[in-house]
């Protein structure tokens, strides 16, 4: 088949090329990251080249060239306001208390135990005002690291106003590359995150190709997960970006259903529908083979033959007249396998492939003409977005708890963490001093820096040991980078700033390169300025670990919030979401108006998904007990089950409007509802605190109110079977897909909760038949 490569066979150069284009697409979605360390980069340099100039003329040591510096990176990496507006706003204001905090500091110079105690404090508020998004962490930043910088350069009130002017320098340089000269453009933006998606989308289906085309042991399904969850990430992107880029979004609460089909919103919709269509793939390829299923080698043949032309049509830079050529053949590959009449067992799952072919054909089809035009519509407009940073997570509606407090009775995550932080840094500055008088503001770095992004002491575990490692990675790599210019200036600052990128560049993705990098940075700072020596790499090695176990051992003995309790909010947070979401579909389903947008509703329980995956890291780790871990994969899988037939009924929901349903699918609604209240009640009493249990251990799925709706569910699907309204055949399918997803959504909720009871159950197949498909997917995909 035209643009698909049989395996084995050497790639020729253009499909070699074609493949690196793809990779460097999906690598790094919308090239975030580059842009923001090329940005970072150029603004220290801006900073540097300033900074001496106003040396050179005032005579003023290095120290304010290193000042503006510094604070040229801290004010790119600390600013994540996706919105242009915002970001240029806050970062203007980070020159107010980076100011204050450098006077201070600077008057405090000649009185080292108050500085110490106040530097103490502005840690402890740098960390509290993380509570309040982006901008309180920006801010925060703002305050720590100017007042630490002028106490490690002994800076005293004397050079306070040249301090004040590498600020603004160091500041202003950002403001003006990041927030005024590299902007990006939203059309810009959106096509490189849209190629990203093609490119995920091909990296996934050359591991299906792969796991179907297995036929000698068991195929390891870890890269296909993998590549899904990438997709469902980088989706997520492309749809926080529609939302930017929208002139016409307005705030959930005044959005009714005539506004979703706005054009912004019906790109939402494709994007979806071509997501979960991928979905689809991956779990029919996956359940074959977790069944083990003997499928005949011709039937492999072509279902592989329909994987791999989807592979090519997706790959980044297919021409569009090539790409329909090649969604034709996926289609033809599969159709002898789809037309066959609905098979059972092995035979149905292995349709299931095929159709999941078919439908992604068809999805991503219309998806890329729809992204080029819609692309192309922005491309004559004026609207900027700061397209270079990735965006803040996005946070799920949920109930707040009282303030100050969290939902099991304790302090509040950030509240804890500034008393955690007050302890590790003040134990920091002492055992950093024994060890180094003169270096002991490594360790106290280390021991702030451990809390940045955590939730529970074993995210601080985990981020501390990742600082340690990366350090002594470092400490050689800088050894050898240093052996390797010989003292040559040049090449030692032209290694540096490319160090400095790669921090830059790596840092929202590893800790452990992070610091890597800045190890090696400076040892080749300390080289440029002829203090290099080993002893002192190493040094920072120690300083490191200590500051980082002071960190972990603070997180530990402190207000601890245990790893377990935090994994209970996140499931909390996440049920809560498909609550919301189950409403707002159910309301656009029937028509009710200022029901809101149910697409946004479900990329909230996507998002807070994401949030109990992230939280689950630390229990899955290979030193907590096996059957830990086990529970834990197996309620993560639960969970994310949901979240995709969440997202399944929201996209049915978008375009749906049947107010004569509501006599029957309202109640059913309801029940399942309640089935997911008693399920987030069941696993708040068993990951939560003990003494916060509602019911005692032994209690059933009854006591928490959880039942089945099967009976209420029977009656939506009959009551959706029977009419036979104008457009029977795509409104009756869609009711039908409605009303089987609510199915499969209450299936997985009651099965989880009468396990985590003691009862026993295994997960069913999926509900029903659709239309014209054997997996019962053919409703679920329509619309």
């Amino acid at each position: 088949m035209t643009g698909t490569v049989e395996r084995g066979r050497r790639l020729p150069v253009p499909v070699r090329w074609g493949e690196l284009r793809t990779w460097a697409a999906a690598v790094d979605p919308g090239h975030t990251r580059l842009h923001l360390a090329s940005v970072a980069t150029a603004a220290m340099l801006l900073a540097a080249v300033a900074a001496s100039v106003l040396r050179a003329l005032t005579g003023q040591p290095v120290t304010i060239v290193l000042f503006a510096v510094v604070l040229a990176m801290v004010s790119n990496l600390a600013v994540n306001e996706n919105d242009l507006r915002r970001r240029r706003v806050t970062t203007a204001l980070m020159v107010l208390p980076a100011a204050a905090s450098a006077t201070v500091s600077a008057l405090l110079a000649t009185n080292r135990v108050a500085a110490d105690v106040v530097f103490v404090l502005v840690m402890m508020v740098a960390v509290a005002v993380r509570r309040y998004g982006p901008r309180g962490v920006a801010l925060g930043m703002a305050a720590f690291m100017p007042f630490f910088f002028v106490q490690f350069l002994h800076a005293g009130p004397g050079e306070l106003p040249f301090l004040l002017a590498g600020a603004v320098i160091g500041i202003g340089s950002t403001f003006l590359l990041r927030c005024l000269v590299f902007t990006r453009r939203s059309e810009a933006v959106l096509d490189a995150l849209f190629r990203a998606f093609e490119a995920r989308l091909h990296a996934l289906l050359l591991t299906a190709v792969e796991a179907v085309e297995t036929t000698a042991g068991e195929p390891d399904l870890d890269p296909l997960v993998r590549a899904q969850a990438r997709l469902n990430e980088t989706a997520l992107l492309v749809t926080d970006r529609l939302d930017d880029t929208d002139p016409d979004s307005t705030t959930a609460a005044d959005i009714d259903t005539d506004t979703v089909a706005g054009p912004v919103a019906g790109l939402r919709q494709w994007i979806i529908d071509s997501e979960l269509a991928a979905e689809r793939v991956a779990m029919s390829v996956r359940r074959s083979v977790e069944h083990h299923d003997p499928i005949p080698d011709d039937d492999r043949a072509e279902l592989a033959e329909g994987l791999r032309a989807l592979a090519a049509a997706t790959a980044v830079g297919t021409p569009g007249a090539i790409a329909a050529r090649l969604y034709d053949g996926a289609r033809s590959a599969v159709a002898g396998i789809v037309d066959r009449p609905a098979g059972v067992g092995p035979a149905a799952r292995e349709q299931r492939i095929g159709f999941a072919v078919v439908r992604l054909a068809d999805a991503m089809q219309t998806t890329v003409e729809q992204a080029r035009l819609r692309i192309a519509e922005h491309h004559d407009t004026d609207r900027e977005t700061a397209g270079g940073d990735p965006a803040p997570e996005p946070v799920p509606e949920q109930v707040e708890p009282p303030a100050g407090r969290d939902r099991f009775g304790g302090l509040a995550l950030h509240t804890r963490q500034a008393v955690q932080v007050g302890v590790a840094t003040s134990l920091a500055i002492v055992v950093g001093e024994l060890i180094s008088p003169a270096r002991w503001y490594w360790a106290v770095i280390a021991a702030f820096v451990v809390f940045a992004g955590t939730a529970s002491r074993g995210d601080v575990l985990s981020r501390g040991w990742a600082r340690a490692v990366g350090t002594a990675g470092g400490v050689v790599a800088g050894m050898l980078l240093a052996l390797l210019v010989g003292g040559n200036v040049a090449a030692s600052l032209a290694l540096l700033f490319v160090c400095v990128f790669l921090a830059l560049y790596l840092v929202r993705i590893s800790q452990a390169m992070m610091a890597f990098w800045i190890t090696a940075v400076l040892a080749l700072l300390y080289g440029v300025i002829g203090q290099f020596s080993v002893q002192t790499l190493v040094l920072r090695v120690e300083e490191t670990v200590v500051g980082g176990a002071l960190g972990m051992l603070a997180a530990y003995l402190i207000l601890p919030t245990r790893s377990r309790t935090a994994f209970a909010e996140a499931l909390d947070d996440a049920l809560t979401a498909v609550d919301v979401s189950l409403r707002t579909s159910v309301d656009a389903a029937l028509g009710r108006p200022g029901a809101g947008d149910p697409l946004e509703k479900a990329r909230a329980v996507h998002t807070a998904v994401a949030t109990v995956r992230t939280r689950a890291v630390p229990l899955q780790h290979p030193v907590a007990r096996r059957p830990l871990r086990r529970g834990v994969h197996h309620t993560v899988r639960v969970v994310g089950a949901v979240d995709h037939y969440t997202r399944q009924l929201a996209a049915q929901a978008a375009t749906a409007s049947v107010p004569g349903w509501a006599a029957t699918l309202e109640p059913a609604a309801e029940r399942v509802r309640a089935d997911l209240d008693g399920l987030r009640r069941i696993l708040d009493d068993g990951w939560g605190p003990a003494d916060r249990r509602e019911h005692p251990s032994g209690a059933g799925p009854a006591d928490y109110g959880v039942g089945s709706a099967e009976e209420l569910l029977d009656a939506a699907e009959a009551d959706a079977a029977s009419r036979t309204a104008a457009g029977a055949g795509t409104e009756r399918t869609r009711r039908l897909a409605a009303a089987r997803l609510l199915r499969r959504i209450d299936q997985l909720a009651v099965g989880l909760a009468r396990e985590l009871c003691g009862q026993t159950w295994s997960e069913p197949a999926p509900a029903g038949r659709g239309a014209g498909h054997a997996d019962g997917s053919g409703a679920a995909a329509a619309g």
